[in-house]
């Protein structure tokens, strides 16, 4: 006995036909379902779909979910948004919303880490311009594998990360940014620079440590070869190097006034205390006061004192230092 199909009757037909047309004008058409203005999304490191598609509800982009869930049920890989902020323009398609969100570049910020700052200051600007607390990267700086990965012996990579203008991703991790920054200091760090370190007798963290004094003790690249030339020339004759800077870097806290009581501070730190180098560097040093640690100026200085005028007197002897001592204390005379 012979069976036959019998056609689908053509009123279904019709139906289905309708259906898929109104779907895909749905899905497809720009304006339907979407906002006819700018909205905004921030997409967290670890946020689902399921709550991505929420908070397009809620701020606006969308009237409902559902086309958005036919949408990734054709596209599965829409699914995947990276994190980051967005800007969504008026007026798209479902299928529209969704292309772009998954296309999208990552959102960048540009970052600027002046010269001379300590670690917990670099994590507070990345706190601010990134998707990251300070805690995180802290304890992302102080990372065992990431220290040992580059060599760094110390317990967290004070002093390595170089200062600069760059371009992060808003949704880099902690890890990522630590990373990076001390990258950008081997980029600079390189084998012609390390020979010279090595032929002054310079390990990579005492270069980085004494850079990190000069950076502390003055602004002024022009004054920078002589102040690491002082320290240097107290490191030949084994004298204390008494940098006020790492007595600040010991008290901890914000910069303030030094008093004589101070100098007594309890730290490896306090070079007015112990002899030679603090066990680490005190902040992180830019290009000019590294240059001026390996290329010191030609000196017998062995003081400097403020000018108070924004630069500084340096001096071969106790007797012209204390001269040098008295114009700087008439010069706060005369100011007040």
């Amino acid at each position: 006995m012979a069976y036959t199909i019998k056609s689908v009757p053509r009123k279904l037909q019709a139906g289905a036909v309708l259906v898929v047309t109104a779907l895909v004008i749905f899905l497809f058409l720009p304006g339907l379902n979407t906002s006819s203005s700018t909205t905004r999304l921030i997409v967290h490191r670890g946020t689902g779909f399921r709550a991505i598609l929420g908070e397009l509800q809620r701020n606006g982009s969308i009237v409902q979910q559902w086309p958005t869930l036919v949408t990734v049920t054709i596209v599965p890989q829409f699914r995947n948004i990276k994190p980051g902020r967005y800007a969504i323009p008026p007026g798209m398609s479902n299928f529209g919303l969704m292309f772009y969100l998954h296309n999208q570049k990552q959102d960048e910020v540009r970052v600027t880490f002046p010269e001379g700052l300590e670690l917990r200051r670099v994590a507070k600007i990345l706190s601010r311009k990134l998707d990251i607390d300070s805690a995180g990267f802290m304890a992302a700086a102080s990372n065992k594998q990431l220290l040992a990965k580059y060599g760094i012996t110390a317990n967290n990579a004070e002093g390595y990360l170089f200062p600069g203008t760059y371009n992060f991703a808003w949704a880099s991790t902690s890890l990522e940014s630590a990373e990076f920054l001390i990258r950008q200091f081997h980029h600079f760090y390189t084998d012609s620079l390390k020979s010279v370190a090595l032929k002054k007798g310079l390990n990579e963290t005492e270069l980085l440590t004494l850079a990190s004094i000069v950076e502390a003790e003055t602004p002024l690249d022009q004054e920078k070869p002589y102040v690491a030339s002082v320290y240097l020339n107290r490191l030949k004759i084994k004298m204390r190097l008494q940098a006020d800077p790492t007595v600040q870097y010991a008290l901890g806290g914000a910069p303030r006034h030094l008093y004589y009581k101070d100098l007594g501070a309890d730290s490896p730190y306090n070079t007015y205390r112990h002899n030679g180098l603090p066990p680490g560097p005190i902040c992180n040093p830019g290009k000019a006061s590294l240059l001026a640690v390996l290329q010191p100026a030609e000196s017998r200085y062995l003081y400097f004192v403020a000018t108070g005028k924004g630069g500084h007197y340096f001096a071969e002897s106790l007797a012209e230092h204390a001269s040098n001592i008295k114009k700087y204390k008439q010069v706060l005379h005369a100011e007040r």
